[in-house]
């Protein structure tokens, strides 16, 4: 059925076509479309699931594992402070291999206080544990929704999963979107089996403490597992394609990168825009590419490098900043392409925060700097060279 909807509603008829058991709900802009049209859902009688109403994120997050404790296929929503007052929580999800599905709309972190979407709230959080995926449009918004619980509850990953929508750009534009009948989802998303939650005839400790001669072995099972999920996030996507005839990439997408000279690398909706910017300046003869990063954790080391081998130079564009240094994802992407041995000129700008526009001139000065080396290593977009030297 195609119909029209926001990235938010795409996101929540995702969840109901997962047949999620237990939803824990705690509004927060510009997360709160999700909840709210999961309970409208609940009521109707379309999505049986327990809705628990909590009293903060913090809860909402707690309630969620608890839930997945007990076996059940849980879910909830979140969004900035609300993700990082969640912080203590994410380490327990992920330290008990809980695999909960959370979506964060990406917006501002304060202060100054701003409710309008950059990436900083998630990108400040990958050490936590989890899978990472960010969504491009709906449509990936809604199918992203159906795999996350296919990968995260693999008995070779049993990872919880974060869903990033850009909050606003993403959360609140409507676009048409193929949603699928329940008959589909089910034949690709199975019922959740687990041992890993309570069992009165067969009792086992969950969330329990271990001292230093065993707890580096559970971290190193947390790290086996998100490596793991590479593999099963391939195997995902391909059964997903035999059951609705919608293709995705992997961890990464590359866009006219085969004969590529420059390249922005980029995660996000703003890749949108810079596929425009691409088709354009390859209309006047200049070869330009683009990487759009699908999951940053776990991190497609490999599949930068191969993307990126045979460029001149190339750019990383992303909405967050790790202050005193360079972007998160430049970080990354660099240390991705060390470890394979190539160093080729590299610059980061730093985009978006705080929901300023990235606009199509932004994306051609971009380019054109990669192009004539003259861009800094870190730049952020609409920052004047005065400013730099005050």
């Amino acid at each position: 059925m195609r119909t029209f909807l926001s990235g938010n509603e795409a996101f929540a008829h995702g969840i109901r076509l997962s047949r999620v058991q237990v939803v824990s709900a705690y509004p927060i802009t510009p997360q709160t479309v999700v909840v709210e049209k999961l309970a409208e859902m609940h009521e109707d009688g379309s999505l049986k699931t327990e809705f628990i109403h909590v009293e903060s994120e913090h809860s909402a997050l707690s309630c969620a594992i608890g839930a997945s404790a007990t076996g059940a296929r849980t879910f909830t929503a979140t969004s900035s402070q609300g993700l990082l007052y969640m912080a203590e929580c994410l380490h327990y999800a992920a330290g008990g291999r809980f695999p909960v599905v959370m979506m964060n709309a990406n917006r501002s972190t304060a202060l100054p206080w701003n409710i309008y979407g950059d990436q900083r709230d998630s990108l400040g959080l990958l050490d936590q544990g989890w899978i990472q995926a960010y969504a491009l449009d709906a449509q990936e918004s809604l199918d992203l929704a159906l795999m996350s619980y296919r990968i995260a509850e693999d008995s070779r990953v049993m990872t919880p999963f974060m869903v990033n929508m850009d909050g606003f750009v993403l959360t609140h534009t409507y676009e048409v979107v193929d949603v699928p009948s329940q008959e589909q989802a089910d034949s690709f998303l199975p019922s959740y089996r687990t041992d890993n939650r309570f069992d009165f005839d067969n009792p086992r400790n969950l969330a329990f403490s271990v001292g230093p001669e065993q707890n580096f072995r559970f971290k190193f099972r947390e790290h086996r597992a998100m490596l793991r999920a590479k593999k099963v996030i391939e195997e995902a996507e391909r059964e997903f394609s035999d059951v609705f005839g919608r293709k995705y990439s992997g961890l990464l997408e590359e866009y006219k990168t085969s004969d590529a000279e420059y390249v922005i690398v980029t995660l996000g909706t703003v890749a949108g825009l810079v596929k425009e910017v691409v088709d354009e300046l390859r209309n006047a003869g200049i070869r330009v590419g683009l990487v759009r990063i699908r999951y940053v954790r776990p991190f497609p080391d490999v599949e930068i490098y191969e993307a990126l081998k045979n460029a001149r130079a190339f750019a990383v564009l992303e909405k967050d900043i790790s202050f005193g240094y360079e972007g998160t994802v430049y970080t990354n992407v660099k240390s991705a392409l060390y470890s394979h041995g190539l160093s080729i000129p590299s610059y980061n700008y730093v985009g978006g925060l705080g929901g300023a526009d990235i606009s199509h001139e932004d994306i051609l000065r971009i380019f054109d700097d990669i192009k004539s080396g003259s861009g800094r290593r870190v730049t952020f977009l609409g920052v004047s060279e005065d400013e730099y030297d005050e």
